[in-house]
């Protein structure tokens, strides 16, 4: 297949090595986070201004304040209107946020906040999309509030399992707001998936674990509890990132 003009490929990474290396490697676009096994957290100030002094291409970051669900207190939401304007001040292209009520219809309230504070910033709603109940009730809703783009599974797994309802969603949409399929895409399936959604963004994190530098390990502690490798770091699969860009 060859690449159709205008293709992104937004990659996640929770690590400055990992943004440079793809892009090194391809990427369109970083989104920026921390603590991607647990979906992703606001990433430090400090990460946030070595990773935008470093890179080229537009960097958009995570405002998601804790691990859990996206239902969030009032004080929860002021750390995330402080890290919206600290994003913004330290030269992010874009946020990347998601709020949801208890009975899984957008926060407007709270989301129109955040989209306002992010101003002249480009918005992304995440996949706490992918939680709500009445999806095209909420890309209606969304593309009122000003978010330029919607990141989603299709409310299922992975992107191609949910490829019916993102191609439904971008039909909806008629390009007034971005439908960019994201989770489980890989050099396997993402020509696949473009042609059955016909998306213009596709969101992936092209990552692997691998051994880290520390050569001690101790076999009676772990910070992990015993549910992970203390000695081992995720980093950009720079292999997989290339597979995807030579079938373009």
């Amino acid at each position: 297949m060859t690449e159709e003009p205008g293709i992104i490929l937004e990659i996640c990474v929770d690590s400055p090595d990992a943004a440079f290396l793809a892009e090194a490697n391809g990427a369109g676009r970083i989104e920026l986070c921390a603590a991607l096994d647990v979906g992703g957290i606001t990433p430090s100030e400090g990460m946030i201004r070595t990773v935008r002094q470093g890179l080229q291409i537009p960097l958009m970051v995570l405002i998601r304040p804790r691990m859990g669900d996206f239902c969030y207190s009032k004080d929860e939401l002021a750390v995330m209107k402080a890290d919206v304007m600290r994003a913004r001040e330290l030269g992010a292209d874009g946020v990347v946020i998601g709020m949801l009520l208890p009975d899984r219809s957008i926060d407007g309230d709270g989301t129109q906040q955040l989209v306002q504070l992010a101003q002249p910033m480009s918005v992304t709603f995440h996949r706490a999309f992918d939680f709500c109940k009445d999806p095209l009730q909420a890309l209606e809703g969304l593309i009122s509030m000003g978010i330029d783009r919607i990141l989603t599974s299709g409310q299922q797994q992975t992107a191609m399992q949910g490829a019916g309802l993102i191609r439904e969603l971008m039909d909806k949409a008629e390009e007034r707001v971005i439908v960019m399929p994201g989770s489980g895409i890989n050099s396997g399936n993402v020509i696949e998936l473009l042609e059955l959604t016909h998306a213009r963004e596709i969101h992936l994190s092209a990552s692997h674990m691998v051994a880290g530098r520390m050569r001690y390990h101790n076999q009676y502690f772990s910070l992990q509890g015993g549910m992970g490798e203390d000695t081992s770091v995720r980093t950009l699969n720079v292999a997989e990132l290339q597979k995807i860009k030579e079938l373009f």
